[in-house]
């Protein structure tokens, strides 16, 4: 297994797509997506445009769907709900289908949409990843971090960083093996000069910030928690995730 960690979608290599790509974008699109599925979500189907969301989703009934639109950290008028992993209650999910469109984590999807397996990651459900990782030790995986409309984000970097400090505590493969790039080893110095406070990070965030300006503090000490999810969002088809059995 050989793994590659890139900031934004952007710095994805412009040819080729690896065994595995991990998309992450820990504030907050994959944090409100492993919610979902793990409140009983049927499926969550990303969108790039909101207009298209909208034209797809009135195939469904109102009482099999719920639409999630952000940009800027905001509702989108029209929808049911933003962006936040807090809105995503057994009570409102279970049974739907979650159509979701948000400023950077749906477009880190659409990049590497056609990669053999496509999971989402984040921190509260990173050792679900690992495991995955671990148990089908793919040839090449790519970890894709959102960042915010093109620029790096510490949070998603710190979750890649994540990723491969428990991949090395559960493998035999050592970091020389592992490392694909160089992208890679900063992930992990980051995670462990920060993994004791990790809340204390998306506080220096400068999306963490935006998201406190928006009176989102909850929103924050949901998505700064690891493991506390046992679910694997993975692609069924192009833009459409479930969760992952077996």
């Amino acid at each position: 297994m050989k793994l590659f960690v890139y900031h934004t979608p952007e710095l994805t290599p412009p040819e080729g797509v690896p065994v595995c790509a991990i998309a992450i974008d820990v504030l907050r699109a994959t944090s409100t997506i492993a919610t979902a599925l793990a409140a009983g979500a049927e499926a969550v189907q990303v969108f790039s445009d909101i207009a298209e969301l909208m034209q797809v989703s009135e195939q469904w009934s109102p009482d099999r769907r719920i639409r999630a639109g952000e940009r800027g950290g905001g509702m989108v008028e029209g929808c049911d709900m933003g962006n936040s992993p807090l809105d995503c209650t057994e009570e409102r999910a279970k049974g739907r289908r979650l159509f979701i469109s948000t400023t950077n984590g749906t477009r880190c999807l659409k990049r590497v949409e056609a990669a053999e397996t496509v999971l989402t990651g984040a921190l509260i459900n990173r050792q679900a990843v690992v495991h995955h990782l671990l148990t089908h030790n793919p040839e090449t995986v790519w970890i894709v971090g959102s960042g915010w409309e093109g620029g790096y984000s510490l949070e998603d970097t710190v979750c890649a960083g994540a990723i491969v400090h428990s991949i090395l505590k559960g493998a035999s493969h050592n970091l020389d093996e592992l490392a694909g790039n160089d992208e890679v080893i900063s992930a992990l110095a980051l995670f462990g000069q920060w993994q004791a406070r990790l809340l204390d990070l998306l506080h220096h965030a400068s999306h963490g910030k935006r998201l406190l300006r928006l009176n989102c503090l909850e929103d924050l000490k949901y998505c700064a928690q690891t493991d506390v999810l046992d679910v694997l969002p993975i692609q069924r088809e192009p833009g459409v995730l479930v969760s992952h059995q077996g």
